[in-house]
């Protein structure tokens, strides 16, 4: 639990030891709904989402070592209490750390798409991740996805269409819950300027 001005120490979780099922909001100085973001990169959405809403507590996953160390320091010196930052492979620790009904919103932004069909089984949203990530989405959970590579993004659609238990919601009325302007990821604006098509969808879990 951090109080008063956070450093980057406070910001950073390590990895949770094999086997061990984690509890989140012990991480954080208040209990709040918990959201997480994957591939957080520098952290610029994550930035945003904590400052607008300050009663949710956020986790940035990142593995790029450069960048989760840049976002963790970002978070420090914006002095915010509500975000943690860790570096781990995000896939092993949704299926394995994670206790079922404990995040409210899932963020996965632009996850690389390994566009080589060889390098397929190395993408994130897989049979296996969407059933762990179902199971820790609690009722009324919500899963944002968005990407650049249509071919990826018919993919994972052709995963989550079909689940029982989820329904598509308008992304322009289910994005953000709590009514702040929609704040981007630096891939989203980077991907905008060189007029790339975005693609998004967001689920809701009964």
């Amino acid at each position: 639990m951090v109080t008063m001005d956070p450093s980057i120490e406070d910001i950073i979780v390590e990895p949770p030891e094999d086997g061990v099922i984690v509890d989140p909001i012990r991480w954080f100085e208040s209990p709040g709904p918990f959201e997480i973001e994957i591939g957080c990169g520098k952290g610029g959405f994550l930035l945003a989402r904590a400052r607008a809403n300050p009663g949710i507590c956020l986790l940035g996953i990142e593995w790029a070592n450069k960048y989760f160390r840049y976002a963790a320091d970002r978070m420090a010196r914006w002095k915010l209490t509500n975000v943690r930052v860790m570096r781990t492979d995000a896939k092993y620790f949704v299926i394995h750390h994670l206790p079922p009904a404990c995040v409210s919103v899932l963020h996965v932004y632009h996850p690389d798409p390994w566009p080589k069909k060889r390098h397929h089984k190395r993408r994130l949203i897989q049979p296996d991740f969407v059933e762990a990530a179902l199971r820790c989405l609690v009722p009324g959970g919500r899963w944002l996805i968005q990407s650049d590579h249509e071919e990826y993004f018919g993919a994972i659609r052709g995963l989550l269409d079909g689940q029982a238990g989820l329904s598509e919601l308008a992304w322009e009325n289910a994005a953000v819950a709590t009514g702040e302007e929609w704040s981007g990821t630096n891939f989203e604006a980077k991907y905008a300027r060189e007029g790339r098509t975005i693609h998004r969808v967001v689920y809701a879990v009964s």
